[in-house]
């Protein structure tokens, strides 16, 4: 079996794809969440996802200055992930391949600009 190699870097992306409109969770996903922080399924069902009847769920998200919203455990300083360990299913899949698009449109426009910290630099603001 052949592994894939990644040919980006998530430390520095701005947290593009935990800015999706919609982040689905499977059951396992949110009884990670449950074990994660010491709750029940039930209490980490209500609290951390949108309870639109049965399975699949959708996590709740949160205000971001660049993105309108994100998800509710992305951290909007250090713009980072604050449950790596216990992330969802889809998270860990990301991006499926080895190659992430808005990595690889953050290469393509320093390299437009001839500018090493073109677009990255405007996160630290």
């Amino acid at each position: 079996m052949r592994s894939i190699v990644a040919v980006y870097n998530c430390s520095k992306c701005p947290g593009y794809c935990c800015s999706y409109p919609l982040i689905p969770l499977k059951k396992r996903d949110v009884e990670r969440l449950a074990d994660h922080f010491g709750l029940s399924f039930k209490e980490a069902r209500r609290k951390f996802t949108k309870v639109d009847g049965e399975e699949p769920y959708a996590m709740r998200r949160k205000e971001d200055q660049h993105f309108g919203r994100i998800c509710r455990f992305f951290d909007t300083k250090e713009r980072r992930c604050t449950i790596y360990m216990a992330r969802p299913s889809i998270c860990r899949q990301y991006p499926g391949g080895r190659s992430c698009g808005y990595y690889d449109f953050l290469v393509s426009e320093r390299s437009s600009q001839e500018d090493p910290a073109h677009i990255a630099s405007t996160w630290n603001r």
